[in-house]
């Protein structure tokens, strides 16, 4: 992709490695607004949108966003800029798999949760690699149906080896370019880390709180003990944070968590719809990522720890059945 692009100039070649919520919403807006794009993801979307286009539900609106999708990573082969929308969990396998594949030029943007996924892309592909920090609320509602419930938007920023191109720069504003000319607002940065902690922090303050409470963001905020646990989760993410280099503004950043209630009042986080839909969650990469630095930098992190924990036993399984009671005395 060449730095500069206009809204009259060719569109890149894009590819979206992972299909799901967060590759079908941006892939999707990227198509609609008539770029080149293949998803790749699971064969049951792929065959729903072959049969009637990408459905994406609006809050006011259906559409039917035609656009190509497969389930193979050969398709991949000829793109310019390949979006890797995969769990973080799947994040080093999913750069072996395109190791093979990816054109020598093409751009690699990381859209995932967590602060580390472009440095493991990095071990498996010499490409120039960028990080985006995503704030949409959306989630798939059936095969090829995509829900979007709020925001959508990105920061952009280059990966610490990446940065040190000379073109580098120049590649992340056209890419940025690229999300704007499809309607998606997409901010530059030129200190990732600080956008990457930023929204960790925000993550472990809304994924396992709605998870374990099966609630959305608005009524999670209108509680004051659980704002409180909320706020006890983002202060010790920032304090992990600041430790590892990278300084947060606790204030500031608490203001924009209530702001993130308010505009994706509706949502559920996706580590509520893993648990829901019995699939691994990125639990490991949010509030145990902080327990993890935390460990390594020997700071005590109390409440990312016993969220982290509980998330972990509910992830592992369900031992109450709808309309079982236990038996056991006094229940």
């Amino acid at each position: 992709m060449e730095p500069g692009a206009t809204s009259t100039a060719p569109w890149p070649r894009i590819a979206v490695f992972g299909a799901g919520a967060v590759g079908c919403y941006f892939g999707g807006m990227l198509a609609r607004a008539g770029a080149p794009v293949t998803l790749i993801g699971r064969a049951r979307h792929v065959d729903a949108i072959a049969s009637k286009g990408l459905i994406v539900e609006w809050t006011d609106r259906t559409e039917s966003v035609p656009v190509a999708a497969s389930t193979g990573v050969a398709a991949v082969a000829d793109a310019d800029v390949v979006l890797v929308c995969v769990k973080s969990t799947d994040t080093q396998s999913a750069g072996r798999s395109l190791a093979p594949h990816v054109r020598e030029r093409a751009a690699i943007v990381s859209l995932q949760n967590g602060v580390d996924n472009a440095d493991r892309l990095r071990e498996a592909l010499d490409h120039p690699i960028f990080a985006a920090v995503v704030y949409v609320g959306t989630y798939m509602n059936g095969d090829g149906v995509v829900r979007h419930a709020g925001r959508g938007d990105l920061v952009l920023g280059a990966e610490r080896l990446t940065a040190l191109r000379k073109d580098a720069d120049a590649q992340r504003d056209a890419i940025a370019a690229m999300f704007a000319r499809a309607q998606v607002p997409c901010a530059v940065t030129s200190d990732i880390a600080a956008a990457l902690w930023t929204k960790l922090a925000i993550n472990c303050a809304f994924n396992a709180v709605s998870a374990l409470g099966r609630s959305r963001y608005a009524r999670m905020a209108r509680q004051p003990a659980i704002r409180a646990v909320m706020e006890r989760a983002v202060g010790e993410a920032v304090t992990v944070a600041k430790a590892s280099g990278v300084a947060l503004d606790e204030t500031a950043l608490m203001a924009q968590i209530w702001k993130v209630a308010d505009a994706l009042a509706g949502q559920h986080s996706s580590t509520a719809q893993d648990i829901v839909r019995g699939k691994p969650t990125e639990i490991d990469a949010l509030n145990g990522f902080v327990v993890e630095r935390a460990n390594a930098l020997s700071i005590d992190v109390p409440v990312n720890r016993t969220l982290h924990a509980l998330v972990k036993l509910r992830e592992a399984g369900d031992d109450l059945v709808t309309g079982e009671t236990s038996g056991a005395p006094g229940s």
